[in-house]
């Protein structure tokens, strides 16, 4: 186990080979060749059956090659124990079994690194691979060039073994499998086809996947399709990849052409995780000595992880709970102190899979996340080639075709592969609003399995994502009910997030706004979503209520529906304060509404402290929104505004150091405070010629009439 879990890291080189490696110091002799013993025996136990698919010719002769240096290493170790120990090693002959350390480790990773790829990987990067063990051979073969064999004393028999050794190591010339070359020739040539816009024959690929690759159900080409995925999102290697993203394709219209919609299990339940937990909980119950591997547990839970990941330190973590811990404001690596260099999470797929197998073998459930699918970023450049995109368009006429035929199960599992497709590429979404699954997806918005509506509403997000579809979700009859209807009364709490990201990515278009505001019980849900909902679904609620605060006709339907109060309370919440300030201070262009949010004092307060606590844009929308409240809300709440405390320290901070927009605003909200002042006999803080002066400054464009904000819709919709 521990050396699985050694190598998760090492795999992410830029080969198996790279990096600096350090034999063990100040060792005895007898130490020494133990150590090499121990190691060399255990990469011979471990791969004297190549496992991988490719690579077996060279894997086999590297471990002959290192079994017999183990005769050697077991013989030295043997003379040691014996009566007549022979003398020490002279310094040229340790320094050549600290050097064999090294190339015995270096054997041993590279062969762990062919076991745990995958097989198209390996195909990929056949030439180079090859040359990886080509390379060993020639260390090997200077390693015995050097070694002082007449001063270890070794018997006619050992000796003669790596005489024989080292001719063999010095007419080593590279070698790849003709037969390999021809697949990935052939791999290619798929490529090619669909470059063309044509379609492979069903039977070679059948041929070329089952017969040749080895890969011969769902599953296993769900797994290729992971494994390469991530090479593309950590960018391993020098693979190629828009090459890898046609072979991603590729194997995906292959899994549903060759294999249909087979699956191990279509989950329905609506929590997972929970259910997860439960089954530990029963099972440990039942067998007190039934306990979870310490390498399985998240160090910030403690629990069995899900989804794990791995930070930028190379620390592994569950990702909802480093999600969680990084979006609280932390920007350390919560295990070991040190800062993190960036917020991205990599998936930590071959970890992943020794939970699952741990817990198949302990009857545990373990539900494998969707959610841990590579950066729809860092793909979306490579997905945009010819033959990606033309394999993509022929897979989602088959999932679309399944939608329209398939039992639930089925439809469950195209709308997932549709969401998925979708995450990536204007393309993919393009055509798969074309070929019709927008209004098959919308049947599925009130089906009863849960996942299967989970599924749908989120396919719908990422398509609509592409402006071009907008028109398409809007223009579908009833679709806009549903979505609605899912969150309100969605399944899941995903299924409900995912509906409000879905109004928020449709009310980015003006003429949708009215409509999305005109549908019973959407603006309701969200306000009550903003208020009720967890971090990330009041992220969705705030923004979408943001959207549909930019209409003009929308302030009615906010304040009826309780969505005003809920921005109220949202402005003490740092992780939407931003967004609804913004809301606030454009609702508050309607007098009603400005005296609604004035007449609480708690608003006032939350506005004035997101002043003291906020961002930048943060502090500006709060600004605008108390500059607007005084100027819609009249003379008496002007009054109200400037008793609060230290809001003359604050306005001038921000005359100082505000965006150009803050001080304006601020600048505006200063003088109005003043004159309220004055009128009650009060002092105030701010310089009055400051306050004056600084509405005028760095540009002449400013009308005391406009109402601006800090528009937060560079916050790209999420694709899940």
């Amino acid at each position: 186990m521990s050396s699985a879990l050694a190598f998760l890291s090492l795999r992410r080189r830029r080969s198996p080979l790279a990096g600096a490696f350090f034999a063990p110091a100040d060792l005895s002799d007898l130490s020494l060749i133990q150590i090499l013993a121990g190691l060399a025996a255990d990469l011979v136990a471990s791969h004297s059956d190549p496992r991988a698919q490719f690579q077996r010719r060279n894997s086999r002769s590297l471990v002959r090659k290192v079994e017999i240096l183990l005769s050697l290493f077991e013989f030295l170790g043997d003379s040691f124990s014996s009566p007549s120990s022979p003398p020490p090693f002279s310094r040229s002959a340790i320094l050549c079994f600290r050097e064999f350390y090294i190339f015995v480790y270096r054997a041993k990773l590279l062969l762990e690194y062919c076991s745990q790829s995958s097989r198209l990987w390996l195909l990929l990067r056949n030439p180079q691979i090859s040359g990886y063990f080509h390379d060993l051979n020639k260390e090997m073969a200077t390693l015995l060039d050097v070694l002082p064999l007449d001063d270890l004393h070794l018997t006619a028999d050992v000796r003669e073994q790596i005489e024989l050794l080292q001719r063999q190591t010095r007419r080593s010339r590279i070698y790849v499998h003709p037969e390999d070359e021809e697949l990935r020739r052939k791999i290619f040539s798929f490529l090619e086809k669909f470059e063309r816009g044509e379609v492979p024959d069903p039977e070679e690929l059948r041929s070329a996947f089952v017969d040749q690759l080895g890969i011969r159900d769902g599953m296993a080409c769900r797994s290729e399709i992971e494994f390469l995925e991530e090479q593309i999102y950590t960018q391993e290697e020098d693979a190629d990849p828009p090459v890898l993203a046609g072979v991603v394709a590729l194997t995906r219209y292959c899994r549903f052409l060759l294999f249909g919609f087979q699956e191990i299990h279509v989950e329905r339940g609506s929590n997972p995780a929970k259910k997860l937990r439960n089954g530990l909980a029963v099972r440990g119950g039942m067998d007190s000595s039934f306990a979870i591997p310490k390498d399985f547990c998240c160090p910030i839970s403690l629990d069995l992880m899900r989804d794990p990941v791995i930070v930028s330190t190379g620390q592994t973590y569950d990702r909802s709970f480093i999600t969680e811990w990084i979006n609280e404001g932390h920007c350390t690596c919560p295990n070991s102190g040190q800062m993190l260099a960036h917020s991205r999470l990599v998936p930590n797929r071959a970890l992943r899979n020794l939970i699952s197998l741990w817990c198949t073998a302990h009857g545990v459930p373990y539900d494998t996340p969707e959610s841990a699918e590579a950066s729809p970023e860092s793909i979306a450049a490579a997905c945009a080639s010819k033959a990606a995109v033309e394999a993509n368009r022929a897979t989602a006429r088959i999932l679309v075709r399944q939608l329209s035929t398939g039992s639930e199960d089925e439809r469950t599992i195209s709308a997932r592969e549709l969401r998925l497709l979708a995450k990536t590429g204007r393309e993919n979404r393009a055509f798969i609003a074309e070929t019709g699954a927008i209004p098959l997806l919308s049947q599925l918005l009130c089906s009863s399995n849960p996942v299967a509506q989970e599924n749908a509403v989120t396919a719908i997000l990422n398509i609509s994502i592409y402006d071009g579809n907008k028109s398409r979700v809007m223009d579908e009859e009833g679709c806009l009910r549903l979505i609605v209807y899912v969150l309100r009364q969605g399944r899941t709490p995903e299924a409900r997030e995912n509906a409000a990201a879905t109004l928020f990515s449709l009310s980015a278009v003006h003429e949708y706004k009215k409509r999305i505001m005109d549908e019973p019980g959407a603006v309701e849900a969200l306000a009550n979503m903003l208020m009720d909902g967890s971090p990330r679904g009041r992220k969705d609620a705030v923004m979408a209520l943001f959207n549909l605060s930019t209409h003009p006709q929308s302030w009615v339907g906010m304040m009826d529906m309780g969505a005003v109060s809920a921005l109220v309370g949202a402005v003490g919440d740092d992780g939407v304060a931003e967004e609804a300030a913004g809301a606030l201070a454009l609702l508050m262009k309607q007098p009603i509404v400005a005296e609604a949010v004035g007449s609480e004092e708690a608003a006032i307060s939350s506005l004035v402290g997101l002043m003291r606590r906020g961002t930048a844009k943060g502090k500006e929308n709060a600004v605008a929104a108390l500059q607007e409240m005084c100027r819609r809300g009249g003379f008496t709440l002007t009054q109200r505004v400037a008793r609060m405390p230290a809001l003359g320290g604050l306005i001038q901070t921000i005359l100082f150091t505000g965006t150009k927009r803050a001080r304006r605003k601020a600048a505006l909200l200063a003088r109005m405070c003043q004159t309220a002042a004055m009128a009650f006999g009060s002092g105030w803080a701010v310089d009055r010629t400051l306050a004056r002066t600084s509405s005028f400054r760095r540009g002449s464009s400013f009308r005391s009439g406009a109402v601006s904000v800090a528009a937060p819709m560079a916050i790209s919709v999420p694709v899940l």
